[in-house]
């Protein structure tokens, strides 16, 4: 069902106002998909509502696919041409009766259909045609199961879930390809990236192995390596040549570091693909950095802000100039942060650039321009082009020197709003960074307006989300005294994911972001002027009520977004004096 329908169900049903759907879309600029994951992420909803909303709504039953998802070998029961064609899912059985779950009302309300197709003979000249039939759904089920068929509802993503599981494993697909003994680099490839792109996956990593027989193919996930799977090393040869030409590299150069990129285009599906191969002493490793392009951006509201920090950063992006910078390490996220932004004010009266290496999205609007060294088109000469072309917003990807640091600064400085990144352990630390570029503090204090710092932590399932319970006392001797200060009872309530089909069997699916905020307040420009260190600036900004990375990440796992154990493994457990 579209979003807008649901939306209309929900409020029609009562499990919305008419004003929480109308304040939802205007959150959302009127996108509906989006209002729905708002109204989820703010737990005024859950998926589980939102099913039972459609099923009251048609006074049919719902089937709660999410907490009740079928095996992989139930699922298989149902032909996959059928369960595909028609969004049909096993659900379970009875000795009387077999449930079937699908988002597609007219399967319940209607008379159940699906076309078979069939070969025949064609005209007097020879050959063959194709010829559909229509058959009815319900009468082709109780021939399969020898049983009664009684249908329900079920939420589109959770439908998706289960029909995933009609893949064939890839190293099976790997097997078959070899088999057929002809074209199998290309094929290759093409399998690994269509995979990498259904399972979000942002990094392929091909590993020479020892022994030199074997190569191992492994798969970053939301932002943890995972092993696929073994390419014989005879076939490697022909992969690493074929990713060379595609990404225009020397394919007779074996001993120095080349960096390139694909165009990737697989019927509907495309994708840019960054390409760096270096020599090890086992052979050439490749690493394919995976962006796809048919990727809807990401808003603000569900990268995992908090409402009161959302306020913060949207009163400092609706400003006419001044700085706003992302920091964090590789692979923080702050690229999307930065889009989420952009996507945020960019609009017809503005004149939007940005400056990257490499330019990994493209927003619809926006004058993007890519770093190339070998045309001497850098980040200080093409800002300085920029600045000529009567910018409003300007987004440079990487703060990296001092030159770039003195140009972005007067950009802002000179009616312009500024949006980058810099690398930081954290959000006070970006300060003494910045100033140690050799940049006046008089111009940082000035125009340095918001410090963004945040980190990603993987998604509890919740298809296999569950709580525990544990002890204060039992955190203290794992993680330290200074986690002590942080819980005000002794028992807590904790939340884990037990590991299901869904999730791989890790208790995770997906990323979000914790967050640091610190607003250049008047007393923190006061004391830019004296080259502060990060002790003084956490100090600050911490009277001034700013929360650590860990506390932003605490939040998340009260709720059971995230885990515990996943903040503190990438934020460091503050020291505050009692």
């Amino acid at each position: 069902m579209k979003s807008e329908e649901i939306l209309e169900i929900l409020t029609k049903t009562q499990y919305i106002s008419e004003e929480d759907k109308l304040s939802f879309l205007e959150k959302t600029n009127g996108d509906s998909v989006l209002a729905l994951d708002l109204l989820i992420k703010d737990e005024i909803l859950t998926d589980d509502l939102i099913g039972q909303s459609v099923a009251e709504n048609f006074n049919i039953d719902y089937f709660d696919l999410n907490t009740f998802m079928p095996t992989r070998e139930d699922v298989l029961k149902i032909p996959e041409n059928i369960s595909k064609q028609v969004r049909i899912v096993f659900f379970k059985e009875t000795d009387e009766e077999v449930y079937i779950s699908t988002d597609d009302i007219n399967n319940i309300i209607g008379v159940p259909k699906f076309y078979v197709t069939k070969k025949i003979k064609g005209s007097i000249f020879g050959g063959e045609k194709e010829s559909k039939t229509e058959e009815n759904l319900a009468v082709e089920l109780e021939k399969i199961f020898g049983k009664k068929i009684k249908f329900g509802f079920s939420i589109g993503k959770d439908i998706d879930k289960a029909l995933s599981m009609y893949k064939v494993e890839l190293s099976s697909r790997f097997s078959y390809i070899m088999n057929k003994l002809d074209q199998v680099a290309p094929e290759i490839v093409d399998e690994i990236i269509k995979e990498s792109i259904d399972e979000n996956v942002s990094d392929i990593h091909f590993e020479p192995l020892p022994r030199g027989e074997e190569v191992r193919l492994r798969f970053r996930v939301d932002g943890m390596l995972q092993e696929v799977g073994n390419i014989p090393f005879e076939y490697y040869k022909n992969i690493l040549n074929l990713i060379k030409v595609q990404s225009q590299l020397r394919s007779d150069e074996h001993f120095i570091p080349q960096d390139g990129s694909i165009n990737f285009k697989f019927g509907e599906i495309k994708a840019d693909v960054r390409v760096s191969i270096i020599p090890t002493v086992l052979g050439e490793k490749i690493v394919l950095r995976v962006l796809p392009r048919n990727v809807d951006f990401v808003k603000l509201e569900m990268l995992g802000v908090e409402q009161d920090d959302l306020k913060t950063i949207y009163r400092s992006i609706q400003k006419p100039f001044g700085m706003v910078i992302v920091t964090g390490p590789t692979g923080a996220g702050k690229t999307s942060t930065l889009y989420a932004l952009l996507s945020k004010i960019n609009n017809v009266e503005k004149n939007v650039v940005t400056i990257e290496d490499p330019v990994e999205y493209r927003l619809q609007g926006v004058n993007h321009i890519q770093v190339n060294k070998e045309t001497d088109l850098t980040f200080v000469n093409g800002l300085r082009s920029i600045l000529r072309q009567d910018p409003d917003i300007i987004l440079v990807g990487e703060i990296r020197d001092s030159e770039t640091a003195q140009i972005s600064i007067n950009a802002a400085l000179t009616g312009h709003l500024l949006l980058s990144t810099i690398h930081s352990n954290d959000a006070e630390s970006t300060l003494p960074r910045l100033l140690s570029m050799e940049v006046d503090p008089f111009l940082v204090s000035s125009t340095l307006d918001l410090i963004i710092s945040q980190r990603l932590v993987r998604k509890i399932c919740k298809t296999c989300l569950y709580t525990y319970k544990t002890h204060k006392k039992d955190l203290v001797d794992k993680y330290g005294d200074e986690i002590f200060r942080f819980f005000d009872t002794e028992e807590i309530t904790l939340y884990k994911g037990k590991g299901c089909s869904n999730c791989g069997y890790t208790g995770y699916l997906g990323r979000i972001g914790i967050f640091q905020l610190i607003k250049i307040t008047q007393k923190i420009r006061n004391e830019i002027l004296n080259n502060p260190t990060a002790d003084v600036i956490r100090d600050i900004s911490r009277s001034e009520g700013a929360k650590s990375l860990f506390e932003d990440g605490l939040r998340k796992v009260e709720v059971g977004k995230t885990t515990l154990e996943e903040v503190i493994r990438v934020a460091a457990i503050p020291k505050i004096n009692k």
